[in-house]
């Protein structure tokens, strides 16, 4: 599908469509979610079809006003304000889930960030706090929900993360970010390994170019749009609804064999010279 064939509410969420029970029973935290083009809002929209409650965030009162609308149409169970830079916002929605639910099976972080100007300009000129500001909110804030997540998850359950094919290649105009998404793939591949024994799963989704907001701030991103979509096999690009799926999937039973994966979403993209 390319990224106007349809529109984004009409694909990633129909009500009267439920695909199935497959994740009936399962309750978790979605982190990202910023439009109706958001990739977490494609994966709250698609755990929910799966049958899965969900939780979703909110960064700020501006966020809030395109979220509540998203949040009411797939019936979240909880709509909570969660900014990683806000101190005591973390501790807050993992209060209200624990008092709410008393338990949690997965929790999907899908935020990045890196400040325009070390964004843009190149890795070896990247300051040092907007080195630090990259890494604390696109990585670290996963280590800090796969920390508090970890005491509700006593059943097991699931971390997912989102990450991007630069963390493994050079592309062009991803910079300092690519870096984060590295270490991000990186922590990743630890967490699983330390939280294993407690049959929790850690894996990162990387998907291929999207036009979302964060994806807005990355310089000639129309470039790495259009490269896409003549590189890839199949010459198209994925939607949110395809991320959704895969993490559904993940989060479910079938991919209980699988952890500290990264899993492409990207059309076959990566594996094209």
């Amino acid at each position: 599908m390319s990224e106007t064939a349809h529109d984004p509410l009409a694909t990633v969420w129909n009500p009267d469509d439920r695909i199935s029970d497959m994740l009936q029973g399962l309750r978790g935290l979605v982190i990202g979610v910023a439009n109706e083009s958001s990739i977490a809002f494609g994966c709250a929209a698609k755990l929910r079809a799966f049958g899965a409650e969900v939780a979703l965030t909110y960064a700020d009162a501006r966020t809030r006003d395109f979220v509540a609308p998203l949040a009411e149409q797939i019936g979240a169970s909880m709509l909570l304000p969660f900014n990683v830079e806000q101190p005591g916002e973390l501790e807050a929605v993992f209060a209200r889930i624990k008092h709410d639910w008393g338990r949690l099976d997965f929790v999907v972080h899908s935020i990045a960030f890196a400040p325009k100007d070390d964004l843009h300009g190149r890795v070896i000129d990247c300051s040092a706090d907007g080195f630090a500001r990259a890494m604390r909110i696109s990585v670290y804030s996963f280590l800090e929900l796969a920390r508090a997540a970890e005491p509700l998850m006593t059943s097991g359950g699931a971390l997912l993360t989102m990450s991007y094919y630069g963390a493994d290649k050079v592309v062009s105009n991803y910079n300092v970010m690519g870096l984060a998404k590295a270490s991000l793939q990186a922590a990743v591949r630890y967490l699983s390994a330390e939280l294993g024994d407690k049959n929790i799963r850690v894996y990162a989704v990387s998907p291929g170019p999207l036009r979302t907001r964060a994806a807005s701030g990355i310089a000639h991103f129309d470039e790495l749009i259009e490269a896409a979509l003549s590189r890839s096999p199949g010459h198209r690009l994925v939607d949110i609804a395809e991320i959704g799926r895969v993490v559904a999937f993940l989060v479910g039973g079938g991919a209980s064999g699988m952890t500290g994966d990264t899993i492409y979403v990207d059309a076959g993209l990566h594996n094209v010279a």
